[in-house]
């Protein structure tokens, strides 16, 4: 029996991974309508323009979207569909693509990404947690990390940087921040319980990694209706220095200076830092971060 095309919106971000893969998009819309599929394509020239344009085509139908770029796509993706029902397919190609990685979808190759896409879409879709994120009265959605210390300092320190262009940029700003960093005090309230201590980091997530495959909670689980809570204690700078290259591969699990917690509900206050969701500027703590449980289908 000859299945009817689905609706899909193919939304693009040219600038992704500096623009090295800015042909994918165009590449994506063409292998779907191949197949069959009714496409609209987006592409605008900054996000806002983009989220404003994908809002409006999902107010007039459609039966998913995919977006073709990194972890900040993502982030478009599922602050739009959250909740709603329809579908997120990805085409990684960011520097990232660190939600990719939670999916175990393809984030190095942008044909296979698409090829992967092409055969998911012929299969049931994926239920999948997000977090939330209140601040200043606002509310955000994640897929996977928010960073509230050492890594926090380090993305933004990345964003300010326009050299070198790949993942290496965020290891090269984490080198550069060792020299200066110092722990800061905290106030973490977790479940309703409050903590006050100093740490070097607080991060909370619901995929495994952030930064391009830094796997900082190897055993998140983006399905478990759970937050997992990842605390590094005050460390020395050569201490910390040990500590991260074990993070890669998700081998500092057994450290001393590490604790892990999981949660429902998170209240981080602190001052002088910035929160970052999936590398996305979220603002100055305090954050209060939930959890919704299955609140996205995926194409994975």
């Amino acid at each position: 029996m000859h299945r009817a095309p689905l609706r899909l919106l193919v939304a693009i971000n040219p600038a992704a991974s500096f623009g090295r893969n800015r042909a994918v998009g165009s590449r994506v819309a063409e292998r779907l309508m191949a197949e069959g599929y009714e496409i609209s394509m987006l592409r605008e020239a900054n996000f806002e323009l983009l989220r404003r344009e994908a809002e409006s085509a999902l107010a007039l139908g459609a039966d998913g979207m995919v977006v073709v770029g990194g972890d900040g796509m993502v982030s478009l993706g599922v602050n739009l569909l959250a909740g709603s029902g329809v579908p997120l397919g990805i085409v990684a190609t960011g520097t990232g693509n660190d939600f990719a990685r939670g999916l175990g979808l393809p984030h190095a190759d942008p044909g296979a990404a698409t090829e992967a896409l092409v055969a998911a879409l012929r299969r049931p879709t994926r239920l999948v947690d997000v977090g939330t994120i209140r601040h200043g009265g606002a509310q955000t959605m994640f897929a996977c990390v928010v960073s509230t210390g050492f890594d926090a300092v380090v993305n933004e320190r990345a964003n300010r940087m326009t050299r070198p262009r790949g993942a290496s940029r965020y290891t090269l700003a984490m080198v550069r921040e060792l020299a200066t960093f110092r722990a800061r005090r905290y106030v973490i309230t977790i479940d309703g319980v409050r903590r006050e201590q100093r740490a070097m980091l607080v991060s909370v997530a619901n995929s495994p990694s952030l930064g391009g495959g830094m796997r900082i909670v190897p055993q998140a689980d983006l399905a478990d209706g759970l937050l997992d809570v990842f605390i590094v204690h005050p460390l020395s700078r050569w201490r910390l220095i040990g500590v991260f290259p074990k993070v890669f591969a998700g081998r500092h699990t057994d450290h001393p200076a590490v604790e892990f917690l999981t949660a429902r509900e998170v209240r981080i206050e602190a001052d002088d830092i910035v929160a970052y969701a999936d590398g996305e500027r979220i603002g100055r703590l305090p954050i209060d971060i939930g959890i919704a449980p299955g609140a996205l289908s995926v194409f994975a």
